[in-house]
């Protein structure tokens, strides 16, 4: 298993090991497509072994209704809680001890001053149904709350809610909604 891999399965279990990972991978959806995502990236694509995970990336995705790009950079500690309408764009970026949860986008805009995709710091919660669009920046330890419309740069320690984003600045922004996080 992939250290990458070890560290998302703990942010889901709680625990590692054999017996976790095969619990989660038979009976936790969102996880299931974890692991193959990152063993599509470790893989060649023209290894046999490289062409099973991405099929099987590939059918999960789709059946799970995740979009998150092979080319999408994420840190270790991914958590998908819930699976259904996620998308991430292939240019975004994504820090360590991430939490995204159902109906979330990540996307682009191809004009104006933050034309680009987002940069995710470390240890952000992305509330159910967000947007996040631009090549802004979420710093660290950032909260952003459900149906949250944010196309702003966001310093660590705040919490975002709203649609426009407004941004509150707290110290303890993620602290109860980060579980299980990784060093």
């Amino acid at each position: 298993m992939g250290s990458k891999l070890k560290y998302d399965l703990f942010r889901s279990a709680g625990r590692t090991g054999t017996k976790a990972f095969l619990s989660r991978l038979l009976f936790n959806y969102p996880f299931r497509f974890i692991a193959f995502f990152r063993l599509s990236q470790k893989y060649s694509k023209s290894s046999p072994l490289g062409m099973l995970y991405r099929l099987l990336y590939r059918r999960y995705g789709v059946k799970y209704g995740i979009q998150i790009p092979l080319s999408v950079q994420i840190g270790k500690g991914l958590l998908l809680p819930h699976f259904g309408g996620i998308v991430v764009n292939s240019q975004c970026r994504i820090g360590d001890n991430c939490t995204l949860l159902h109906n979330v986008t990540i996307g682009n805009t191809k004009r104006g001053e933050k034309k680009g995709a987002p940069s995710i710091g470390n240890r952000v919660y992305i509330g159910p149904g967000a947007v996040i669009v631009g090549g802004i920046v979420v710093g660290d330890n950032v909260l952003i709350a459900p149906n949250s419309y944010v196309n702003l740069d966001v310093p660590s320690n705040s919490v975002v809610v709203g649609n426009p984003a407004r941004v509150i600045a707290k110290e303890s922004a993620t602290e109860g909604y980060i579980t299980n996080p990784v060093i």
